[in-house]
């Protein structure tokens, strides 16, 4: 009788657990405000694409890896975004008196992505970001998906593959 019990019991719990639904809980990123390039108040909650991925990249002007990384991007974004729809948001977390120099090297650059400051490092604080460069990608729900710190060359094919799941729908974990 107690085997002919526990066996019962292991099927129910067997078929709960299969009939539970399987879904992801993922991170949104968290409202802070921070700046736009041009000094005007801007909260990150306001950061979206219209239901296409987001790539979120924090980086700085003396970071050189980060410098290499936007470049290497830039050269494709025009591509990725006819593609995708992607859209890239850039933080610099450079502090108040190297901020002014980040629309100047953007200009510089040809940069087209969208540029905002964290001088005082409350959003790099909000995302636990500790090493730059740090990009994230988010679904077209706002949510983190990946996230990634460093860059070596051929670091942005990787990204846009998962950009590319990202905006079929895919889930890039599989």
């Amino acid at each position: 009788m107690k085997k002919l019990t526990l066996i019962i019991f292991c099927l129910m719990i067997a078929v709960i657990s299969f009939s539970q639904e399987k879904t992801k809980k993922y991170a949104k990123i968290p409202s802070v405000d921070i700046k736009t390039i041009d000094g005007e108040s801007f909260n990150t909650s306001e950061i979206s694409n219209d239901g296409k991925p987001i790539i979120v990249s924090f980086w700085a002007l003396w970071c050189k890896p980060c410098i290499r990384e936007m470049t290497a991007i830039a050269d494709v974004y025009e591509d990725w975004v006819d593609e995708t729809g992607v859209k890239l948001y850039a933080i610099s977390i450079d502090d108040a008196r190297s901020s002014a120099k980040v629309l100047p090297t953007v200009n510089g650059k040809g940069w087209e992505y969208e540029f905002l400051l964290d001088p005082n490092g409350d959003f790099k604080r909000a995302m636990n970001v500790n090493m730059i460069p740090h990009t994230f990608l988010l679904n077209g729900k706002g949510e983190i998906v990946w996230q990634h710190t460093s860059f070596s060359e051929g670091s942005e094919l990787e990204l846009y593959e998962l950009v590319q799941k990202v905006a079929k729908g895919e889930d890039i974990n599989e």
